[in-house]
């Protein structure tokens, strides 16, 4: 009779203390040339020998003289490195209890012994297939674990990597911007300096202009009044001087001289504030200062762009702070409001007419109050605003919606890196499209050391530049508000 060899190796081992039932099952399987039999005679080295050879099948004894094949069954489904494995228990009688017993301690089958050779060999190779089966399913499952934890462990990984890539763009955008405002800071005190000395040369000699121009003045009054009658050729060089004119018009001169070079003192003054971008010190400083001399470098695009600027400043202390950082974030954030504008102007020119028909000038307003220990800085514009889409976004660094050339994507991250773990404070943004932005950044004042701070005088700069005062909430409808920090 024709027998189907099986699809996977068998490998038997026969526990018998009978060297004849051994004898005759090797026999039996001798001309099955997929199964390999080994035989053991010591019941005490079954174990291991099992352990080391690792059959598809375990033919056991039930009965031996030395010990109980229950209790050997017992041991084998114990063991680790052989509970698995089918064990089919060999027996001279037919006892149900005996079998009863046996399929409790973990049997896989019961045989007669000696049994019929077509019966063992197609049960040793059931039980054989289906160890190997078990084995496949185990190892899929294994197979499954070991790819859950790599998957595991290259999602970590990634996030890592990641995570330094991101740490890596955001100090490498650090560095780009700490430069160049660095450059830029050098480059404003230099002018700064190269402007002082011929501005305070002319305020210096205006005091002794002012003296010489009234004293030439009272001389001339002096002479016409001792010598009324002139010669003709004094007069008419008098007349053609109209110096009636000179003496109603000299005062208004001087005056306009000395404002202008009080004016020009003033932006020499916030220069040297603003070149302040580079201290690295935290040190007491007054906000608006900052912002005034931030002004002035922004004044020429601010007059380019026809934006009316309005100020409503609050009345401040000297809060401990970067003062050069804190410059930093006022020109980003103002830098940006005026582009803003400005590409609101150029895009949607019919956008920038009211219901009335009337043009909407470009506005930009800055408001600061102190609340509840809290130093606020509201910078609010008309300008295009943000998509709600992008507004997520706007901190990432390198993240820019201008078009390409115009913006890096670092301003708004350096900004963000300064406001919130340089001076653990919060930036939020308010924006809508066509409508306008509102930045808002909120410096704590009570958590910065008050011992360290030292009262400067307050501010007095609370006019308007423009009278023109924050657009009003009916402009700005239902905005979302995005916290940062």
């Amino acid at each position: 009779m024709s027998r189907e060899l099986s699809d996977q190796p068998v490998s038997i081992l026969l526990i018998d203390d009978q060297p004849i039932v051994g004898e005759a099952i090797r026999r039996m399987l001798a001309t099955e040339k997929d199964i390999k039999f080994c035989y053991c005679t010591d019941p005490d080295q079954a174990i291991q020998l099992a352990t080391q050879i690792q059959p598809t099948v375990i033919l056991q004894d039930l009965v031996m003289g030395e010990i109980d094949g229950l209790m050997l069954l017992r041991f084998f489904k114990a063991n680790p490195g052989t509970r698995n494995i089918p064990i089919v228990v060999l027996s001279t009688k037919e006892e149900p209890q005996k079998k009863a017993q046996a399929f409790a301690s973990g049997a896989n089958d019961y045989l007669i012994k000696i049994p019929d050779k077509i019966e063992l060999v197609a049960r040793l190779r059931y039980h054989s297939n289906a160890y190997h089966n078990l084995c496949k399913g185990y190892e899929f499952e294994r197979t499954q674990q070991y790819n859950k934890e790599l998957e595991l462990r290259v999602q970590e990984r990634t996030q890592e990597l990641t995570e330094a890539l991101d740490n890596l763009k955001q100090t490498q955008a650090q560095l780009v911007q700490s430069e160049k405002m660095s450059g830029l800071g050098q480059l404003v005190a230099g002018i700064a300096h190269e402007i002082n000395n011929p501005i305070s040369f002319i305020s210096g000699n205006l005091i002794h202009f002012i003296e010489y121009a009234e004293g030439l003045l009272t001389l001339v009054e002096m002479y016409e009044q001792t010598f009324p009658e002139l010669p003709i050729t004094i007069q008419d060089f008098r007349e053609s001087l109209d110096l009636e004119f000179i003496r109603e018009d000299l005062p208004r001169l001087i005056s306009s001289i000395r404002g202008g070079s009080d004016r020009i003192r003033e932006i020499v003054v916030n220069l040297r504030n603003f070149s302040r971008m580079d201290e690295s010190d935290r040190k007491p400083a007054d906000i608006h200062e900052g912002l005034e001399s931030t002004l002035v470098m922004l004044q020429h695009r601010l007059e380019e762009n026809q934006i009316e600027l309005s100020k409503e400043y609050g009345e401040l202390p000297a809060i401990d702070c970067y003062p050069g950082q804190l410059n930093q974030v006022f020109i980003n954030m103002l830098s940006n409001a005026i582009d803003a504008v400005s590409d609101r102007q150029q895009r949607s020119p019919r956008k920038a007419i009211s219901d009335n028909g009337e043009t909407v000038p470009g506005k930009i307003s800055i408001k600061t109050q102190l609340q509840g220990g809290v130093v606020t800085i509201r910078i609010t514009d008309n300008g295009i605003g943000i998509p709600p889409a992008l507004q997520t976004q706007i901190f990432n660094p390198f993240f820019t919606t201008k078009e390409v050339g115009q913006g890096t994507g670092l301003g708004l991250a350096i900004s963000y890196e300064i406001i919130v773990k340089k001076h653990h404070g919060r930036i939020r943004c308010e924006s809508h499209p066509n409508r306008g932005t509102e930045f808002t950044i909120e410096i704590p004042f009570e958590s910065n050391q008050p011992s360290n701070i030292r009262q400067l005088p307050r501010s007095h700069k609370e006019s308007a530049v423009s009278s023109v005062s924050q657009p009003p909430p009916t402009e700005i409808p239902s905005l979302q508000w995005l916290e940062v920090g």
